[in-house]
């Protein structure tokens, strides 16, 4: 027989929800176990066991929103920094993009619990997603996130065959393999990185190891979702439509 698994670690194992999450609705009495209201925090269940949101549980989740930002160079996407803004001051109604397809008015609430799922470096551009809703950061950023992040890199320096094997497959950072990536010229001076993994200043550190020096890097894409069109400094919530 199984051994017994806490019920909000396994709420969040099944991407129901956020540990937190699940200890709110929990203590709510928000939460049912093979059909029993549980309202005990620490409970521990069985971990096939069905496990079911109570209605009001599920609205609230609906109600979470999800920012698509296009990061300038200069912010910083989680923790302020001494004389830098952090991304999230970005998320006002003057930089919502008004490209004729928003589909959501911008709402003070929506702010509240806005956090960034993953990081883009102080001098990096590009795709950067905030949220509210505890199962998308655990889709990009959780421990077993297989989500595709895709950047445009321009370097400076020669890169051999050998070299371009390396950013491939075979290099490490800080005593830890890294995960396989794509690494391919989009051209003369600028190389296209896929990655699954985003250890900190991941590119940058790849980059040295193999005599290079980055001098411009954008993220592109996160799994399914583009940054497209959206202008630096701006935004957009993410559509009903459009998965990670």
């Amino acid at each position: 027989m199984s051994e017994p698994v806490r019920l909000s670690k396994l709420m969040s194992e099944r991407g129901l929800c956020s540990r937190r999450e699940a200890d709110g609705y929990i203590e709510k009495g928000l939460v049912f176990v093979d059909g029993k209201r549980v309202s005990e925090l620490g409970t521990k269940v069985d971990p096939d066991c069905a496990i079911r949101l109570d209605s009001a549980a599920s609205a609230q989740q609906q109600q979470r929103v999800t920012v698509l930002l296009h990061k300038p160079v200069g912010y910083v996407s989680g923790q302020p920094e001494p004389g830098y803004q952090p991304a999230v001051t970005l998320i006002r109604p003057d930089t919502q993009w008004q490209d004729g397809r928003a589909n959501q008015a911008f709402h003070a609430a929506h702010l509240k619990g806005l956090a960034p799922a993953g990081r883009l470096d102080i001098d990096s551009t590009g795709l950067l997603v905030l949220t509210q809703d505890g199962r998308v950061a655990k889709q990009l950023i959780g421990d077993h996130s297989d989500i595709e992040k895709e950047y445009l890199v321009r370097v400076e320096g020669r890169l051999d065959e050998k070299g371009l094997a390396l950013l491939n497959h075979g290099l490490s950072l800080d005593g830890r393999k890294l995960r396989p990536a794509r690494v391919v010229w989009q051209n003369a001076d600028q190389l296209r990185f896929i990655l699954k993994e985003g250890r900190k200043r991941q590119i940058r550190r790849m980059c040295e190891l193999v005599d290079l020096k980055v001098v411009g890097l954008k993220r592109v894409r996160i799994g399914r979702v583009r940054l497209g069109d959206l202008p630096p400094g701006q935004w957009r919530y993410l559509r009903p439509d459009e998965r990670f």
